[in-house]
């Protein structure tokens, strides 16, 4: 969900620290493919590039874009989230820092890379930071995983959810299509658009405790969290699908890419 509001965005924004561990555990990877397609517009595999993730969280796409063989630089601003991904992914050099000052040099990057991410920037100010560290040509690009709501019990879970769950597909991409227009123009090529397809593997309790780790959760009083958590336990206990051991989570992961004018 992208929030609008400065003051919400930060108290929102700065609430994952607290639970760093469980969004580790349990937020979802990225579909190898759309990571490949994020820095396609270099002609080249992600093998081999100086790639930044940026606002990188736990590192969950950090991990994988080492494992493809790229030269990866995280930079992620809650002191928590990050030592979490330095405990996870010690390999990277992983650095403290906003998208509004990037703690790298100009023309550092072949790549940045946003894995659920570029919705909390200030845009104004991010941009030209994200320019500013690109390789003239150099691709920008953002990943969004988004619940399948055109399954029936998924679409149910977003109702249950009342909004705190990941956000639905639907919603996702009316989001996603406000990226790339007039605050992306004066520094970069138009973006394109795509979708790959994209599961989880999941308990009903694993789920629950995914939801839990979203600000919209975080953010609530504890007995409002209590009661929305038992809310969606019991529905996934209601559903055929859900009710015992494992299933998939169906969704859906949008990503744009764009590239450094110049």
């Amino acid at each position: 969900m992208i929030v609008t509001d400065a003051d919400e965005r930060t108290r929102r924004g700065a609430s994952f620290g607290a639970v760093a561990a469980a969004y580790a555990e349990y937020r979802p990877d990225y579909p190898v493919d759309a990571v490949r397609w994020c820095a396609a517009p270099l002609g080249r595999d992600v093998a081999g590039l100086c790639v930044l993730d940026l606002g990188a969280g736990t590192g969950k796409l950090t991990a994988q874009l080492a494992e493809l063989g790229a030269d990866v630089t995280a930079v992620e601003p809650d002191e928590a989230m990050l030592a979490e991904l330095r405990r996870r992914v010690p390999s990277v050099r992983a650095l403290h820092g906003p998208a509004e000052a990037i703690p790298l040099p100009d023309a550092a990057v072949d790549t940045v890379l946003c894995g659920q991410s570029l919705h909390w920037f200030d845009l104004p100010r991010a941009l030209p930071e994200i320019a500013r560290v690109l390789v003239p040509g150099g691709a920008l690009g953002a990943l969004w995983n988004s619940d399948d709501d055109r399954v029936g019990w998924v679409d149910g879970l977003q109702e249950t959810a009342e909004g705190a769950a990941s956000p639905s597909l639907s919603r996702r991409r009316s989001e996603v299509a406000r990226f790339g227009a007039d605050q992306f123009s004066a520094l970069f090529t138009s973006t394109e658009r795509t979708e790959f397809p994209h599961a989880q593997a999941l308990t009903a309790d694993a789920l629950v405790e995914l939801i839990a780790t979203h600000s919209a959760v975080l953010v609530k009083d504890p007995a409002d969290r209590a009661r929305l958590l038992a809310k969606i336990r019991s529905y996934l206990a209601s559903r055929p699908e859900t009710a015992e051991g494992e299933f998939d989570l169906p969704m859906v992961t949008s990503v744009i890419r764009s590239v450094r004018r110049g």
